[in-house]
């Protein structure tokens, strides 16, 4: 006898549902935490079983390398973790938190008399820290007409800082020069980049970091000098050089004419008749 097709996908139905049931379930109140440092957070893991029986719950975490660790393992928490955590249940209390602590969490629960016998959870900390005091490279001097590039960042702060640049104590906006901008402020790596400098450029710049955890933190300030470049001084410098280069030649061509390079002259060599009277004493003394 055929059963009807509805009673079949009913009969699916119930079983899936008597499926989820018989196994060991695991969840979580918040499945993304975020605290400051130093202070405490909680990631709560709570699970249900099937049947009575001990199952083993085991904490990993992913740091923000992709490295895995055991945080709480053999029933026991992680050694760095001992003085600075406890269980509560199978929930894990952080008494003092540590920036190093970010990351991410799971909670496995296995129970191998379940039919479905093993599920895990994944949770989020992020720990959340204040900016410190940037560190900003400032040029102390740049000519009119030049790209210059001032630069500010700082590394502590999470979630990661946005920048903002000062002169002579006035916020630099981004928007002031939107139609014919010579600058461009980049929040985000903190750069203020120039793309040709004026004299009107000239002031004391700094910068401020913020990520609205704690107070905002700046630089010392510092002041750019921008001057224009000296064309007189240039081209005179290059008359100079010209003028010494052709009295130099000058010099050189009339002690080559005075003979001041030329090498000493030989010894006169002894004339012919000379030569001869020598060579005929020569042979008289030979015959004699």
């Amino acid at each position: 006898m055929w059963l009807p097709l509805w009673l079949i996908f009913l009969g699916h139905f119930v079983a899936l549902c008597i499926w989820g049931v018989s196994a060991v379930v695991v969840e979580s109140e918040n499945y993304n935490v975020e605290a400051l440092e130093f202070r405490e957070a909680i990631l709560t893991c709570k699970y249900q079983l099937e049947k009575n029986q001990a199952a083993r719950l085991e904490w990993k975490k992913v740091d923000l390398n992709g490295e895995v660790s055991f945080v709480f393992f053999n029933n026991s928490l992680a050694a760095d973790l001992q003085k600075r955590a406890e269980m509560m249940g199978s929930s894990i209390w952080f008494r003092n938190l540590s920036r190093g602590d970010s990351g991410q969490y799971r909670c496995e629960v296995s129970a191998p008399l379940d039919r479905k016998n093993f599920q895990e959870i994944i949770i989020n900390l992020a720990v959340l820290v204040a900016p410190s005091i940037p560190a900003c490279d400032i040029p102390s001097s740049a000519m009119s007409g030049s790209a210059v590039e001032l630069k500010c960042r700082e590394k502590e702060g999470n979630p990661a800082s946005e920048y903002k640049w000062f002169k002579n104590g006035l916020a630099i906006e981004l928007s002031a020069k939107a139609v014919n901008a010579s600058y461009k402020v980049d929040k985000t790596t903190g750069t203020l980049h120039f793309n040709t400098v004026t004299k009107e450029d000239t002031g004391e710049y700094y910068c401020e970091a913020n990520n609205k955890i704690g107070k905002p933190q700046r630089c010392p300030a510092k002041r750019m000098q921008v001057d224009d470049l000296n064309l007189a001084g240039i081209i005179a410098a290059v008359v100079i050089v010209s003028m010494v280069i052709v009295f130099c030649s000058c010099g050189i061509c009339y002690a080559q004419r005075r003979g001041y390079f030329s090498g000493r002259k030989s010894k006169k060599e002894p004339n012919a008749a000379t030569q001869a009277e020598n060579d005929f004493k020569h042979t008289k003394s030979f015959v004699i």
